[in-house]
């Protein structure tokens, strides 16, 4: 599908600069653009190479001008490229309709303008939202909700009692609400604790492929509205995220720890159990976090400490070879005024 300058800039909301009647095809990154497609740059160094692309029109915030190429100026460049995307590349559609293959307990209430997709299995009492797309070989445990516009890909699993919210999308192979990991030490065996809680996940959250959201002992596991979570992500049971907080890949969550709105946690840290983590905090990559963090700290290292705090610490480390040889020399140098004095 092709659009002009003008029907672009009326969709991001943006101003044109130059011929708003010209045809675009595609957005591309300046490096790799022709003509025909559209381009964003942020800051002098993106704008520059964005003038000297083949590209035809250049998204921009700011009081950029130019004499070869269409801008569109907008509040903000990588916003408006976003919304760009969605235009060229719209989301697939699926009709509404129940595939022949699918098994759906007579009790569960599915909206007539939902897709349920080959070999997926619908338990009792489930009910599912408007225009929700289950794409194929999901199973929805007993009594589950699923709001309007949400997607689940290929082989999500919700275990019974899972709440879904709006606009929720699930990649493929993630589970939500299987058991969390509780065992009670007794005569000499791990004694399991039954987790009879539930996951709740509020509107417009996005979850990766293959994460793990434990289902709550009691209670529920809260993951909070507008939450973005990468690949490979676990969360153990009763975890509550706050909104608007972004989990990168590889990262796990101990139990019963709560986080505040708008947090950053960096690809492969660990945060223990029953910790309170609190607004805008950020955990650097690879950190563990084993105490409880004030709103607005930055957090790294393990264990995990105030990013100052680490960053000293890690030029002290980088600094140890050349002291153990200094040592080693002023050890030789005592040991021989020793013997001259002895």
């Amino acid at each position: 599908m092709n659009f002009t300058a003008a029907q672009i800039a009326t969709q991001v909301q943006g101003e044109v600069i130059g011929d708003g009647s010209i045809i675009l095809t595609g957005l591309a990154a300046a490096a790799g653009a022709r003509a025909g497609e559209i381009t964003f740059a942020e800051g002098d160094s993106y704008f520059a190479a964005a003038e000297a692309s083949a590209a035809s029109v250049i998204l921009v915030a700011g009081a950029f001008t130019s004499t070869t190429k269409v801008i569109i100026r907008v509040r903000n460049a990588r916003v408006a490229a976003a919304q760009v995307l969605e235009l060229f590349f719209p989301a697939a559609q699926y009709a509404p309709a129940i595939h022949s293959s699918a098994l759906v307990d007579p009790t569960a209430k599915i909206n007539p303008t939902a897709h349920i997709g080959p070999n997926c299995v619908i338990a009792a009492g489930t009910i599912i939202g408007a225009r929700v797309v289950l794409v194929g070989g999901n199973h929805l445990g007993r009594d589950c909700r699923v709001g309007d516009d949400t997607r689940l890909y290929p082989h999500v699993v919700l275990y019974a009692g899972t709440q879904l919210g709006q606009r929720v999308a699930i990649h493929a192979g993630t589970v939500i609400g299987s058991d969390g990991y509780g065992y009670v030490f007794d005569q000499g065996r791990h004694l399991k604790i039954p987790q009879v809680g539930n996951v709740i996940i509020h509107d417009d959250v996005e979850i990766g492929t293959n994460c793990t959201i434990d289902r709550a002992a009691l209670d529920s596991t809260i993951i909070g509205e507008g939450c973005k979570i990468d690949n490979l992500v676990h969360i153990g049971h009763n975890v509550v995220f706050g909104k608007h907080c972004l989990i990168m890949g590889q990262c796990g969550f101990a139990g019963s720890t709560h986080f505040g709105d708008y947090c950053v946690i960096a690809s492969q840290s660990g945060v223990a159990g029953h910790l309170k983590i609190g607004r805008q905090v950020t955990v650097g990559g690879k950190s563990g976090v084993t105490r409880d963090v004030a709103d607005g700290e930055t957090v790294m290292g393990f264990p995990a400490v105030p990013d100052k705090q680490a960053k000293r610490q890690w030029i002290g480390i980088q600094k140890l070879p050349d002291m153990i040889v200094r040592m080693r020399e002023l050890e030789k140098q005592v040991a021989a005024l020793t013997a001259r004095l002895g």
